[in-house]
């Protein structure tokens, strides 16, 4: 039951703080809004990692050092995509697409912005050409930069006074175009919220290209392991988004049938031969 304002102390709101509402935060409401508009399909996957992850620790030991979750599924993504690039095409007025051979991921790295910590967009650029150790370095150095699209960053007060359609309107004209939409956005996007806490689930998301993977919780449950037997396996919770007027049922199955083989049998680890040790 809520209290009548009359219960209030006069005079004694209590204690709260009035912070800034972050610039790229309303920049995500306007491409929120826009991206609303689409016809995505969501496909809730689960795959079995223990495999995976048994092989990233080892890595991690002969090494010496880390290697995320987060950037073999980046690689293991951009990998499976790069096999038949038609799910990451973009539309071109009514009756093209834009289909780029090369697959470049956006991915959201938290930055310290207006005295809040904002998830900013980074691209791999060419991540089906780069191995999950590759990944792992340059996630490591754009989240060390202080202050990413510092440039642009001087141009959001400006940017900010415009009415909201005009801004919308703006976006969606650079959207428009498939070169400046691989330019500014990549070609695909992974959202890891399995690097922000922890436990299964998935997560629904609005989405910004014609497939986007959001990579959930790793959870714990009964399964089949070698040689037939019932035991604890990891398994981790996807959620894969695709615009229908780009990407149909059959071509998606075949590309879940790939990047389930990719990421189940840690194909990429055994496939980068950087000295270790």
């Amino acid at each position: 039951m809520f209290a009548a304002a009359a219960d209030l102390p006069k005079g004694a709101p209590g204690r709260y703080r009035t912070l800034p509402y972050a610039a790229a935060q309303r920049q995500g409401v306007d491409w929120s809004e826009i991206m609303r508009r689409g016809h995505t399909i969501h496909g809730l996957v689960e795959l079995d990692v223990t495999v995976t992850r048994q092989a990233i620790h080892r890595r991690r030991r002969k090494s010496g050092e880390p290697l995320s979750f987060t950037a073999l599924m980046v690689a293991s993504f951009a990998r499976a995509i790069a096999a038949d690039p038609s799910v990451q095409a973009f539309r071109k007025g009514r009756g093209k697409l834009v289909v780029f051979e090369d697959v470049d991921v956006a991915i959201l790295v938290e930055h310290e912005l207006d005295g809040s910590d904002v998830p900013i967009p980074h691209i791999v650029r060419q991540a089906n050409r780069k191995s999950p150790r590759e990944i792992d370095r340059e996630i490591a150095r754009a989240r060390a930069e202080r202050a990413p699209y510092a440039r642009a960053m001087r141009m959001v007060p400006a940017w900010f006074l415009l009415p909201a359609p005009i801004r919308r309107f703006a976006i969606r004209r650079l959207l428009a175009n498939p070169h400046w939409r691989r330019r500014f956005t990549g070609t695909t996007a992974v959202t890891a919220v399995s690097m922000f806490g922890r436990g299964t689930g998935w997560g629904i998301p609005f989405i910004s290209h014609s497939i986007v993977l959001t990579v959930g919780g790793i959870g714990r449950r009964p399964g089949i392991g070698p040689g037939g037997r019932i035991e604890a396996r990891e398994l981790v919770c996807l959620t894969l988004s695709v615009d229908h007027d780009v990407v149909n049922g059959a071509p998606l199955a075949r590309f879940i049938s790939r990047f389930r083989e990719t990421v189940e049998n840690a194909t990429l680890l055994a496939e980068d031969r950087e000295p270790v040790g």
